[in-house]
């Protein structure tokens, strides 16, 4: 296979080796009637499964071509059974992306894309679409688009349900172009016109806080995140801090080697994170720079601190190189590889479990904060600036302060 990508992230994920056969079950002819069974009756034997999807193709290309009304869109119906495999896995996190959602996914990790400027995240349960909040001065808070706010449809079509990254590239296009976007906000529901723009990601924030405690907050781990990441510390170090908060609050991950690339930064040389796939094979990932972070460091969490988040905290809580605060993270454990296809395509799935450096696999159970505080609706304020922070960041700054 030509260029194939991997990437470990997201965690994106895919493979591309069993399809096989299958995934050409759909060809259609230019004249709009359906030719399903030629592709697949070309010499070879063939398994039990795929003798039971070759009948049922001919069952419905029959009734296709003796009923439906329409016109045949063939790139659409090709796509919708590439699609149907891999949702066939039972895998949350696989997909199948046609070459412009690819295109569209892989713009969004390079940390510059045209879109709205907006942090999203996916319930879960309901497949609720949140806006987790607008970037500053993007076209998105522009707009009038406010945190909380539920995405009902993107354009006309509803995203209840459809995988995040599906979503990212609906919201993405032509800078300059309008997405309508159907906006839930408490019983009211309305449609907001967003003109896109070219947004150049800004995943790091920092400040200097009293007492000398540095802030660094990090919103996605992407490919331009590192270098922003090392130029805070940097200019924090430069003030002289004498502690550090990283607040990874609703930080749903990332990629994986950009978590790695942060930690090479903060623990010395050594093991940061590892995983095994499907034989058993591990693969480790390494800190190799000499330096090291070496000032008291709390890093904040929460339910939504997922995937790439969790890889950072697990590894500085096992190396004992800082404290987790808050409340417990979302607990995935698993990796995802986005394979490249020829035609431009891409699919993602789950292939590996990573570990943190002492062997915790924390899927499905998350990281236990070593000091839990609950998120309370209140504002505190800092003793000598009166800087105004919430009562996770208060207990943070208090713990560092006191020492």
């Amino acid at each position: 296979m030509k260029d194939r990508k991997i990437l470990k992230g997201f965690f994106l994920g895919a493979s591309s080796c069993f399809l096989g056969m299958v995934i050409l079950v759909l060809v259609l002819e230019i004249a709009g009637i359906m030719n399903l069974s030629g592709v697949l009756a070309i010499g070879g034997t063939y398994s039990a499964l795929e003798h039971k999807i070759l009948n049922k193709v001919n069952v419905l290309e029959m009734f296709i071509n003796e009923y439906f009304l329409d016109e045949i869109d063939e790139e659409k119906m090709a796509d919708s059974v590439y699609k149907g495999v891999v949702n066939g896995l039972g895998d949350e996190y696989a997909a199948y992306y046609t070459a412009e959602e690819y295109q569209d996914i892989m713009e969004k990790t390079s940390g510059v894309y045209c879109g709205i400027g907006a942090y999203i995240s996916v319930d879960a349960d309901t497949g609720l679409v949140t806006i987790v909040s607008p970037m500053k001065n993007s076209p998105c808070e522009k707009a009038g688009i406010e945190n909380g706010d539920i995405i009902f449809a993107v354009d006309g079509k509803e995203v209840t349900g459809v995988e995040i990254s599906q979503v990212q590239a609906l919201v993405k296009g032509v800078k300059g172009s309008e997405v309508v976007l159907t906006i839930i906000r408490g019983e009211k529901q309305m449609d907001i016109t967003v003109i896109r723009d070219e947004i150049v990601e800004d995943t790091v924030n920092s400040r200097m806080l009293d007492d000398r405690i540095g802030y660094i907050q990090i919103s996605g781990f992407e490919q331009v995140t590192p270098k922003q990441f090392e130029s805070a510390l940097e200019k924090l170090e430069k003030k002289g801090q004498r502690g550090l908060i990283i607040d990874l609050r609703d930080n749903g991950g990332g990629l994986l080697d950009s978590a790695v690339e942060m930690l090479d930064r903060m623990l010395p040389k050594g093991v940061v994170v590892y995983s095994k796939d499907k034989k058993g094979e591990k693969q480790e990932y390494m800190a190799e720079d000499d330096d090291s972070f070496d000032k008291p460091l709390v890093i904040l969490v929460n339910e939504r601190s997922a995937s790439a988040s969790e890889v950072f905290c697990g590894a500085i809580q096992d190396e004992g190189k800082g404290k987790l605060l808050g409340t417990k993270t979302f607990g995935k454990g698993i990796v995802q590889g986005v394979f490249g296809l020829d035609d431009g395509s891409a699919i993602k799935m789950t292939i590996a479990r990573y570990y943190t450096p002492k062997g915790r696999n924390i899927h499905g159970k998350g990281l236990k904060p070593d000091i839990e505080v609950e998120l309370k609706d209140i504002v505190e304020k800092l003793p000598e600036s009166g800087m105004e922070v919430d009562n996770q960041v208060k207990a943070a700054f208090d713990y560092l302060a006191g020492m």
